[in-house]
């Protein structure tokens, strides 16, 4: 009872810091927020990058042609062999005849349609096709160099070059983005951990009676320890609501997409409440470690000031 009596008291007098240096907490507040913000647009960006991706993957479909002369038992086996490559998805083999390739192409145009009617199973000069969709687009010319050595395989198309460029840049932009995440919390910490060491050298008379009257070193680091949580969670109200709102007012200004219906976003519902906790979380992490640092440190050099004082005290004295 009483420990929950003195947690209430710490908890009481951290806020009564908060508003006694309110200039102070105030630079806390806005260093979280800045950088909260910048970190809440890196997430939504990586997101959005990953989503495009995985899209990309999903739709990306390898065009294999197959020999004019093929043969019913060749084109079954070639089916077999696509299936059992490494990086082909499960289900993803689908086998296009030329008379289906005919058809679609007729619904597209009509002038399609009008050409193509004269068409006989004989005479269709079209090709027997395989569409391969693949688990992982990174290695995509891997698998089109397994599929070109199958015999009976006449051209394997699949966007060679724009895609391979594709990925590298989204490749680029999602490891960009979780360093400047990283970089942003790193230097957050180390903003309110300088901030709070001026809260506490303004306070440092405060500190030392305590320190007098034989206070612990926990109990007089509580106090800050939940100020920099307060600190942290303040700073995170606005980034959150500049983050979650403002994108999901984006996606509903663009219709879910950007510039191209091929860059699809990722909705709201599906990832605001994620951002939303990861910079409340971001935030009292980062303003609890910082405030217990910059604590900490400064009790190490309190320490250390009088250990001096009193050795120097008792050298004098015991010599006498």
């Amino acid at each position: 009872m009483k420990a929950f009596r003195i947690l209430e008291n710490n908890i009481k007098e951290s806020f009564k810091g908060v508003f006694r240096n309110f200039s102070l907490s105030l630079a806390s507040i806005s260093c979280i927020t800045i950088t909260l913000i910048l970190v809440g647009f890196s997430i939504l960006l990586s997101c959005n990058v990953n989503n495009f991706t995985n899209e990309i993957e999903k739709d990306m479909t390898i065009v294999v042609f197959l020999d004019r002369n093929v043969t019913e038992t060749e084109i079954e086996s070639i089916g077999v062999r696509l299936k059992s490559l490494p990086n082909v998805k499960e289900g993803g083999v689908t086998f296009n005849s030329k008379e289906s390739v005919k058809t679609d192409m007729q619904k597209e145009s009509e002038v399609f349609k009008s050409i193509m009617s004269q068409y006989t199973e004989e005479t269709n000069p079209l090709q027997d096709t395989y569409l391969v969709k693949v688990d992982d687009l990174a290695d995509i010319k891997e698998t089109v160099n397994e599929i070109k050595k199958i015999g009976k395989v006449d051209i394997v198309k699949y966007g060679e070059g724009s895609v391979e460029e594709l990925v590298k840049i989204f490749d680029v932009v999602k490891k960009v983005t979780y360093v400047v995440v990283i970089a942003l919390v790193v230097v957050t910490a180390f903003l309110i951990s300088n901030t709070i060491k001026i809260t506490i050298q303004s306070r440092k008379r405060e500190i030392e009676i305590r320190r007098l009257v034989g206070a612990s070193n926990t109990f007089i680091r509580q106090p800050f320890f939940f100020e920099g949580i307060i600190l942290g969670f303040m700073g995170s109200i606005i980034p959150v609501i500049i983050c979650c709102f403002g994108y999901s007012y984006l996606y509903d200004r663009l219709g879910g997409q950007l510039f191209t219906a091929i860059i699809k976003l990722v909705k709201p519902s599906s990832i605001i409440y994620t951002v939303m906790l990861v910079l409340v979380v971001v935030g009292v992490v980062v303003g609890a470690f910082g405030s217990f640092k910059a604590v900490r440190k400064y009790l190490k050099i309190w320490v250390r000031k009088y250990l001096k004082l009193y050795l120097l005290f008792w050298c004098r004295y015991s010599y006498l």
